[in-house]
C-alpha cells in the first residue's frame, strides 16, 4: 500500500476526520503506519478511544478499498493529497485540511490563486447579473474562481468564469458520483473539460447531506486568498463560508443590496461587521493589490520568499493594444487604434479587459495610461 491508497482509506473511515489523522500521522509518521498500528497504540492517541482504534486497526473489514480503487479508475478521477505539489497551498493552513482530494479535471499551479463567489440559491435577477460578472473580471485578471456548484450565484460565478476563458474549480458536497444538483450536470463537464476542476473531499459514491455542504464551505473559503459574497439572506450557507473564511484569516467581500430585500439581509449585515463593499471585480483586485506585486525586496542574505502570482493570458488583439500604449504616456483612443490596426470595437473591448486585469487606466478625455 502507498500513501495515497493510505490516506484515501483513512477517509472512507467513518468517525475519524482530517483533524484526528494528522493527530495519529504525527504520532506513527505516514497513513500507511496508521494503518498497520495495533489496536493499543492507537488508543494511547489524544482524541482516539478504544471504538475507533479497534475500527481502525481492523480497517480491512471495516471498508472495500479496493472497490474505491475501482471507482476512481472508471470514472477517470484523481485524487490529490496533501503532499502532492498540486494540493492547494493555502489549504495547508487551515485547521482541518481535507485529507484527500477527488479531482475530475485538473487542479493546475496557477489554481492556487483564487478568489471564491458565494451566494444564495434562491438568487435574484440583479445577483445573477452581479455574478457572472464578478466571475468573468475575476477569472479574466488571472484568478481561479472557486464555488461550490449550487444553484443560483455559485452557478452565476462558474459560468462568469467559463465566458471569460479562465478556470474555476466547483467544489461540491457530495461524491463525484453522486453530483448535486443534477442539473449542473452540464456545467460540472464544462468546468471539467480543460477549464478547472470539480472536486469533492468525499468517497465517490457519497450522498450529499445536511453536514457534508457545511464541511465543503471550509475548503471553497479555505482554498481562496478571499472569499466574495454576491447576494445572501439573514441565513444562508454563504454567510458560513464567510464566517469559516474570517476564521481562516481570509478576506471577506460583499455585494451591497437595497435595504428592503431579504435577499440583500446578509452582504449589506457583512458590511456593517467589516466586509469590504465591492461593486465590480477591480475593488477586489486592488485589496489584493498587495499580494499580486509580491513582497517588498529581501534585504541583504535574505531569501526572497516565493509570490503568489496569479497568470494573466493576454488575447493576441489585449497584446496589440498594449504595445500601442507608449510606456508612462497618455494615448489617445485613436491612436491606440491606428497604432493597433484594430477596429474602434475590438480596442475598446481589449481595454475594458486590460483595465479589469490592471494592466491599464482609463482618463478622461478617451485617454489611456499604461499602469
Amino acid at each position: 500500500m502507498n500513501e495515497r491508497e493510505a490516506c484515501i482509506a483513512c477517509n472512507l473511515l467513518t468517525g475519524i476526520g482530517p483533524i484526528r489523522v494528522r493527530r495519529l500521522v504525527e504520532k506513527f509518521g505516514s497513513p500507511e503506519a496508521v494503518l498497520a498500528a495495533s489496536p493499543d497504540a492507537l488508543a494511547s492517541v489524544h482524541g482516539i478511544g478504544r471504538e475507533l482504534a479497534t475500527r481502525i486497526a481492523n480497517w480491512e473489514t471495516a471498508i472495500d478499498l479496493g472497490a474505491e480503487l475501482g471507482k476512481i479508475r472508471d470514472r477517470k478521477v484523481h485524487v490529490l493529497i496533501p503532499s502532492d505539489e498540486a494540493y492547494p497551498r493555502l489549504l495547508h493552513q487551515i485547521y482541518d485540511p481535507p485529507l484527500v482530494l477527488y479531482v475530475w479535471g485538473e487542479v493546475l499551479t496557477r489554481d492556487h490563486h483564487a478568489i471564491a463567489i458565494v451566494g444564495s440559491r434562491r438568487a435574484t435577477n440583479y445577483g445573477i447579473r452581479t455574478a457572472r460578472m464578478l466571475g468573468f473580471q475575476l477569472a479574466q485578471a488571472g484568478l481561479t474562481v472557486t464555488s461550490g456548484l449550487a444553484r443560483g450565484i455559485d452557478t452565476a460565478g462558474h459560468e462568469g468564469a467559463l465566458a471569460s476563458g479562465g478556470r474555476t474549480v466547483a467544489i461540491i458536497g457530495s461524491g463525484l458520483g453522486k453530483l448535486f444538483p443534477a442539473e449542473n450536470q452540464g456545467l460540472a463537464e464544462r468546468i471539467a473539460d480543460g477549464h478547472g476542476a470539480v472536486v469533492s473531499e468525499f468517497p465517490i459514491d457519497y450522498p450529499p447531506d445536511k453536514k457534508s455542504f457545511p464541511l465543503r464551505n471550509r475548503i471553497v473559503s479555505g482554498w481562496s486568498s478571499g472569499v466574495v459574497v454576491v447576494e445572501a439572506p439573514g441565513r444562508s450557507g454563504a454567510l458560513i463560508t464567510a464566517e469559516q473564511a474570517g476564521e481562516q484569516g481570509r478576506s471577506v467581500y460583499a455585494v451591497p443590496g437595497p435595504v428592503d430585500r431579504p435577499a440583500s439581509q446578509g452582504c449589506n449585515r457583512l458590511i456593517q461587521d467589516g466586509a469590504r463593499l465591492i461593486m465590480d471585480g477591480s475593488d477586489v483586485l486592488d485589496d489584493l493589490g498587495d499580494m499580486f506585486r509580491g513582497p517588498s525586496s529581501p534585504t541583504p542574505g535574505e531569501k526572497k520568499p516565493d509570490a503568489p502570482q496569479p497568470v494573466l493570458s493576454l488575447s493576441t488583439e489585449e497584446s496589440a493594444v498594449l504595445k500601442a500604449l507608449g510606456a508612462g504616456e497618455e494615448t489617445l483612443l485613436d491612436e491606440i487604434t491606428r497604432k493597433a490596426a484594430l477596429p474602434t470595437s475590438s480596442v475598446l473591448t481589449a481595454l475594458m479587459r486590460l483595465e479589469i486585469k490592471r494592466l491599464v487606466k482609463q482618463l478622461p478625455g478617451q485617454r489611456y495610461l499604461k499602469t
